[in-house]
């Protein structure tokens, strides 16, 4: 059985306790990439060095170097209990029972259409979630009404997480992106590697210190992958080995969307780098607690409790 460092536990008790009176149902490690802890003595008291400064030293971490334990996720586990990820899977060779798992740790339930709904069904559903995520297929399957309703839902400040891959799996992404942040993702470039903290603002990795990628020193870009087209109004999140800006989002105006060109990392590329904690603090930052407060942090109670899989196929 895994046991937590004396700091790591007290930081978990702590971040309950903030959790429950209703402050943040963030860690208190958010935003940070490298994250440290106190050193104790055999006493349990901390250790100082010669000029009265408290000894630390990083927390232990897996095989790629990131922090290991849900305690150096951006949110606390359980944190958004009764809030609902939809998720619009366009591309039906997606297993998404691992990121249903994943999203499950910090509260979140999941209903997933297979196919694209009607635009009033989608309107429907959306009722019940805080975000959406979009995995987009090889042909055009939203239409103008479809597009309709995903911008009332974001425009309202619920969450948009906008997935393509390389070429041709961006057909609706590319519709939804132009519309919503008048960029595409074009091409198919080879990846399979992991990146870690951009060094600049150009070169390959996750950006660093930021809530997205709390608890992250190293990322996997993923398998084959889509370039996106960068512009004014997006920010770069994450560059491929190649160098092509594999990630990027807009957070303006109380409203928050992700542009990404790597769905494989749901899947084929799950157990490496990063992926895992990746996806929990994307969904985390997606709620939009800065915006809703209270209203989305763990109070309601969850829209289904249909056993898993909880999905609709389109007809």
């Amino acid at each position: 059985m895994k046991t937590l460092p004396l700091a790591a536990l007290a930081a978990c008790l702590l971040a309950s306790h903030a959790l429950a009176q209703g402050q943040t149902p963030y860690n208190p490690c958010r935003g940070r990439n490298k994250i440290m802890e106190d050193v104790c003595g055999e006493d349990g008291a901390v250790l100082r060095d010669e000029h009265g400064r408290r000894v630390q030293r990083e927390v232990q971490g897996d095989r790629w170097g990131n922090a290991d334990g849900s305690e150096y996720d951006l949110a606390v586990d359980g944190a958004f209990e009764g809030q609902t990820v939809a998720v619009l899977q366009l591309a039906p060779e997606i297993d998404f029972s691992r990121p249903r798992k994943a999203l499950g740790q910090k509260g979140f339930s999941v209903y997933r259409w297979n196919g694209a709904p009607e635009p009033k069904d989608l309107e429907e559903g959306l009722k019940k979630a805080c975000q959406l995520w979009i995995l987009s297929g090889t042909t055009q399957q939203l239409n103008a009404e479809h597009l309709q309703v995903i911008k009332a839902f974001y425009e309202s400040g619920r969450g948009l997480y906008i997935w393509g891959d390389n070429a041709p799996y961006y057909a609706d992404a590319n519709f939804v992106g132009e519309a919503l942040l008048g960029t595409t993702m074009t091409g198919d470039v080879p990846g399979a590697q992991t990146v870690g903290l951009q060094e600049t603002k150009t070169s390959p990795g996750i950006l660093p210190n930021h809530l997205l990628s709390t608890g992250l020193q190293s990322v996997y870009e993923g398998i084959t992958i889509a370039t996106i087209q960068s512009n004014q109004t997006l920010t770069p999140l994450i560059y491929g080995s190649a160098g092509n800006l594999v990630a990027a989002f807009r957070d303006e105006d109380g409203k928050r969307v992700i542009f990404d060109g790597g769905f494989t990392r749901l899947y084929c590329g799950w157990e490496e780098a990063g992926t895992g904690r990746y996806i929990r603090n994307a969904a985390a930052w997606l709620v939009n607690v800065e915006r809703f407060g209270d209203e989305v942090v763990g109070k309601a109670k969850p829209v289904a409790q249909t056993p898993e899989p909880l999905e609709q196929t389109a007809k």
